[in-house]
């Protein structure tokens, strides 16, 4: 089917014919099978009425069938061997079809599928041949206003329901796909593919769905690229930087005291650009996958309590404090090394800007998410904070709110960066909110590990 359009208008008429199958089929179910012993009855009504014509005539005639009709709830007509209906009464059209050919001729084809109501029986009485039509009472009706109630509603509802659910399950079931790769894209699996149909199916969203995976694929290649251009140029860099290193070192053995500050400055510029370096390979190993996630049982209380007191060196020459006190293990599956420089990434970034006298507060604490138990991570500072259009943005790589702050303070915008990536790779998120009093909150939430995890509850 080259549209919806014509999968719809199909299908409309499928539910219809359905419709009607099931109609014919519960018809033909209900039809009332003729009773045991007719035949004898057919010839005790032959007899019977032929003896009374011929003692009373017609209106004896006349008189046993009626009595017959009224007692048995059977009509009957009995024809002599002119054709004439020996009781006198106006013969209806069907009646006579039965007398002469045995059967009701019917106007369309859905007739034969109608109860068969009529009997013909011929007898030999006195020598001569008699026919009898017999006329039974109707059965109990499928449709109309006097028929068996709310079966032909039954049969509409089944037949219209078991086609619109075929209908749903064919238009829903690439979108769940699509829903489901798109999920996985935005999560960071560039590798995301709907899968769908090379053959078979040419409507509007397998045509959407092609075009998908086209997308992804052309992101993830663009992204490799951009991967291994950021990979090779940071290589590149390393080795003249390495050069610059050495030859600042001879320098400083022939300097005169007046060199020293602008030595020191070179050196702290050549620094400054290895940690750059270092931090884009960082982010090209996270990126492509390749940083090798080797993941062991470890304390996030151990662990965040080494950071913070690293951290607390800094946090002393900017005239503030680091505050860690987890009360728990809060153990988790993860990479020690990435998550410690995801966790130390957040709190150097909580330091640089929170205000001179106060204290970076590193909590922990147990949450149930969608997936089960989450250990959270939050790092509160209090400094300017983000302005809120902004936080998605920090978490992207080289993305500074204010470039002149982040020269004075040091900052290249790859820490929260790093932070993101190393945090998605153990199936956690990274998410920050402006404080309502003031400063930035960061919120990191890992996958609990299984042992640790706890029963949901409400």
């Amino acid at each position: 089917m080259r549209s919806l359009f014509l999968k719809i208008f199909l299908s409309f008429w499928a539910a219809q014919a359905l419709f009607l199958v099931l109609a014919i089929l519960v018809v033909i179910a209900l039809r009332p099978t003729r009773e045991p012993g007719i035949e004898s009855l057919g010839a005790r009504v032959i007899t019977e009425t032929v003896g009374a014509y011929q003692s009373g005539g017609t209106g004896a005639a006349g008189q046993y069938l009626e009595d017959l009709q009224r007692t048995q709830n059977l009509r009957a007509f009995v024809f002599d061997p002119s054709g004439k209906e020996i009781a006198g009464r106006m013969v209806f059209p069907w009646i006579e079809d039965m007398r002469r050919i045995g059967h009701i001729r019917h106007h369309s084809w859905l007739d034969r599928f109608l109860p068969e109501r009529f009997y013909r029986q011929t007898q030999s009485v006195d020598g001569q041949s008699y026919t009898l039509v017999l006329e039974f009472p109707p059965g109990p009706r499928v449709f109309g206003p006097h028929g068996i109630p709310s079966l032909g509603i039954t049969i509409a509802v089944i037949s219209s329901g078991l086609v619109c659910y075929l209908l749903a399950w064919s238009l829903t079931s690439p979108i769940v796909r699509l829903r489901q790769a798109t999920q996985r894209l935005a999560a960071g699996d560039l590798s995301a593919r709907t899968g769908a149909p090379m053959r078979g199916r040419r409507d509007e969203l397998a045509q959407l769905m092609r075009d998908f995976d086209r997308m992804a694929e052309r992101i993830e290649a663009l992204m490799e690229s951009q991967s291994r251009l950021l990979n090779d140029v940071s290589h590149e860099l390393r080795s003249p930087l390495a050069r610059l290193s050495v030859a600042l070192g001879l320098a400083r053995q022939r300097a005169t005291p007046e060199a020293e500050g602008a030595l020191n400055r070179i050196e702290l510029e050549t620094d400054r650009l290895n940690e750059l370096i270092q931090r884009l390979l960082t982010i090209s190993r996270l990126e492509t996958g390749t940083a090798g996630i080797h993941k062991t049982r470890l304390s996030l209380r151990e662990l965040v309590e080494q950071v913070a007191r690293d951290a607390e060196y800094e946090a002393q020459g900017r005239g503030c404090r680091v505050s860690a006190e987890p009360t728990e293990e809060y153990p988790v599956e993860a990479n020690p090394d990435l998550l410690r420089s995801a966790i130390e990434n957040v709190v150097r970034n909580a330091v640089r800007y929170t205000a001179t006298g106060t204290t970076v507060e590193i909590r922990l604490e147990r949450r149930i998410g969608d997936q089960g138990e989450d250990i959270v991570i939050r790092v509160l500072d209090s400094g300017p904070g983000v302005p809120d259009e902004d936080l998605e943005r920090i978490f992207q790589p080289f993305y500074r709110i204010d470039d002149a702050r982040n020269r004075q303070t040091g900052g290249a915008g790859l820490g929260l960066s790093i932070a993101d990536r190393a945090v998605r790779l153990h199936g956690g998120r990274v998410r920050a909110s402006n404080r309502p009093e003031g400063g930035l909150e960061v919120e990191i939430r890992i996958p609990a590990a299984p042992a640790f995890a706890l029963p949901a509850h409400s």
